[in-house]
């Protein structure tokens, strides 16, 4: 959440911003089984972009950066280890964590590719990385961007296709090893939690889980 304008949103909007996922619950689910199936059981891990803390604490993550100060606060009371800090200038040194999670973050930062990078830096040898992501060419992704001009906090997103991440990926020396897809409808008419299913080309939220080669 870097882009100037949208970590104001995010700062002024902190509350509303949390209270979505309790409102739409099925979705956040979902999204949340999904990541559990990529993210290690084991390890040091850290969250870019934790923004409330609600992935991390249900992922077990115990740090989490973020430029949106009233996040952070509210990822605080949710046991996270908080830094105040953008995704291209983290406050940690190399090789620092086995894995790094960014969960709907690389449509908010000036420089998605620089982001990206510089997790790689604090990644160990063959330790991970998980992305959660709209992908912009299901029907979710279309819809979000048909809204982006009301939304508080998607007016100022650019959404990705997920060849275009793991384009970005391979050029970084990441081996992709899986991707998973779920939300096949709109999250406000969700009842129940979505299907996870292998792959990419359905689902509104994909996950994708890749290896640090040297």
């Amino acid at each position: 959440m870097h882009n100037n304008n949208s970590i104001k949103a995010f700062e002024k909007y902190a509350k509303e911003y949390d209270l979505w996922f309790k409102k739409n619950r099925p979705s956040f689910v979902s999204e949340l089984l999904l990541m559990k199936r990529l993210v290690p059981n084991t390890g040091k891990g850290l969250e870019i972009g934790v923004g409330t803390g609600r992935f991390s604490s249900g992922l077990g993550i115990k740090i989490g950066i973020d430029p949106a100060f009233d996040m952070l606060l509210m990822a605080k009371k949710r046991g996270i280890r908080v830094f105040n800090a953008k995704a291209e200038d983290l406050p940690f040194k190399d090789n620092s964590f086995d894995f790094v999670v960014m969960i709907t973050v690389l449509s908010f930062l000036p420089s998605p590719l620089n982001a990206l990078k510089e997790a790689r830096r604090v990644i160990k040898n063959k330790g991970h990385i998980i992305i959660g992501m709209i992908n912009k060419e299901s029907a979710l992704g279309r819809l979000y961007e048909s809204k982006k001009a009301k939304s508080r906090f998607y007016k100022h997103a650019r959404f990705y296709s997920v060849e275009v991440v793991l384009s970005w990926f391979k050029e970084l020396r990441f081996n992709i090893l899986s991707t998973y897809q779920t939300i096949f409808q709109e999250p406000e008419l969700l009842v129940r939690p979505e299907p996870i299913k292998r792959g990419y080309k359905e689902g509104g939220f994909v996950g994708i889980l890749a290896r640090k080669s040297c």
